[in-house]
């Protein structure tokens, strides 16, 4: 073989490495790899991360307020008002910061390959701590924007309307809206390592689906919970026992009992 020839065939080489896909294998590998370095980060990173986490997804309902407040009402609108909904995301997502919803993936990916105390209690450990940090992040949030004239009054206004089409369903409807919620932020995770120099693109189609589908995010939607408790619109009972539990079981059950045993079951005859 010539030397042209041999520059040929590693050029082709190089073009096919370059457009090959991630074997489901490596997105598994990378995943866990990432939920085992969260579960050993010291509790005071968790936290920071966590609540800086919340503070950046309430500007979701920000956006989304925005975009209500300045379109027609026309049923086309929400379609476009939406898209503000994945700001908060894609603030949190290229920050690194901690979302309780990307852990249902990354952490129990390593419980399911080696299911042990150990593991359970670091879960334990990193649920807790990042759950917290981000209602403390998104209650901050919602103070601010209540108690403060940081924001115009018909802006305020817009951000409890979209708040009350959001949490205005019944308890089984909001479990299984929060699976769903669940399953798309973990299809999210699962993505990124194939998704390089497409993280934005893929960060806002997903999560506008969950927009536009009414689903429930844990996270983003404490923010709406505790505007609407703030301005006496819900009491603590129905945040607590209304939104906050049944979302918190559903984006459970659908990023972990749904998507991470089913990510888990792809691969565990070949790891």
């Amino acid at each position: 073989m010539s030397a042209s020839e041999r520059e040929i065939v590693k050029r082709e080489e190089k073009a096919i490495e370059e457009h090959a896909r991630l074997p489901v294998r490596t997105v598994y590998q990378i995943v866990r790899q990432e939920g085992r370095e969260q579960m050993e980060r010291p509790a005071v990173s968790l936290w920071w991360s966590g609540f800086a986490g919340g503070l950046s997804i309430s500007f979701s309902l920000l956006g989304q307020a925005a975009l209500v407040r300045a379109l027609p009402d026309a049923p086309w609108a929400p379609l476009v008002s939406s898209l503000g909904y994945s700001v908060g995301f894609l603030m949190v997502i290229l920050a690194r910061q901690q979302l309780f919803t990307e852990t249902t993936i990354t952490v129990v990916l390593p419980l399911l390959a080696d299911f042990s105390r150990k593991n359970l209690w670091h879960i334990g450990r990193m649920w807790s701590l990042v759950l917290a940090a981000n209602f403390a992040g998104t209650l901050v949030a919602a103070l601010f924007c209540t108690f403060t004239p940081v924001l115009e009054g018909s802006l305020r206004q817009a951000m409890l309307e979209v708040s009350m089409h959001t949490l205005g369903h019944g308890w089984f409807e909001m479990i299984v809206r929060g699976i769903s919620a669940g399953f798309l932020i973990a299809v999210l995770v699962w993505l990124m390592p194939s998704a390089e120099g497409s993280e934005f693109e893929m960060t806002v189609v997903l999560t506008y689906l969950i927009a536009i589908g009414g689903f429930q995010h844990i996270v983003a939607g404490s923010m709406e919970a505790f505007m609407l408790g703030l301005a006496g619109l819900q009491s603590v009972a129905q945040v607590v026992f209304g939104f906050i539990l049944p979302v918190l079981i559903g984006n459970i059950l659908g990023g972990t009992a749904l998507f991470a045993v089913l990510s888990y079951a792809q691969v565990m005859k070949e790891i």
